[in-house]
């Protein structure tokens, strides 16, 4: 007998984004989306679009983030929303067309410096995990002139407290971790 799928809402520091969460895997390759046009990847972020108070949509390993509007509330959203994701999962419709991507980010590229494969680690093994307990991500963009730049995802985009995670937490680790980082920025 297959286990029972479950899908329960957390709020995160975003105030606009809720995380769905899941109790089973939903993509290896998280992925996000901030319109409708991107959406062909994923079934369920285009059906969550369908929604106009939809702002963008996040999808992780197990959970699922739903930035919303300011114009509505989450608490007429919330219990909808997770019935909408649970029934979606439940049909066995897809989630993502998992695809192929020359270009990931986090992946370890074979022609990264020694600081780039830590960086790289450090974000993977310590940071990643802890931000997507809050909703989102943060994916590497490149490391120069003693610069990490930085992609923030899903609830991390447009948090009020981005920056200070960016730059108390994650500049604060990835210092220690590499001592020729100058500085840590969003791009």
């Amino acid at each position: 007998m297959a286990e029972a799928i479950n899908v329960r809402a957390e709020m995160t520091p975003n105030p606009q984004t809720v995380r769905f969460v899941t109790n089973i895997l939903l993509t290896d390759t998280p992925k996000e989306f901030r319109s409708p046009q991107e959406t062909t990847p994923s079934p369920l972020a285009r059906k969550l679009f369908g929604f106009p108070w939809t702002a963008g949509v996040f999808i992780g390993r197990d959970f699922v983030a739903v930035t919303k509007q300011d114009w509505v509330d989450w608490e007429t959203l919330e219990e909808p929303l997770s019935g909408l994701i649970q029934e979606h999962l439940e049909r066995g419709e897809a989630v993502m067309h998992e695809m192929k991507s020359a270009d990931q980010a986090h992946a370890a590229a074979s022609n990264d410096t020694p600081d780039v494969v830590r960086i790289k680690q450090v974000l993977d093994q310590e940071i990643r995990p802890a931000v997507a307990q809050d909703g989102g991500d943060v994916v590497f963009h490149k490391f120069e002139d003693g610069i990490v730049y930085l992609f923030m995802q899903g609830a991390c985009a447009g948090c009020p407290s981005s920056t200070m995670t960016l730059k108390m937490g994650i500049e604060t680790r990835l210092k220690d971790a590499v001592p020729s980082i100058r500085e840590v920025v969003s791009m």
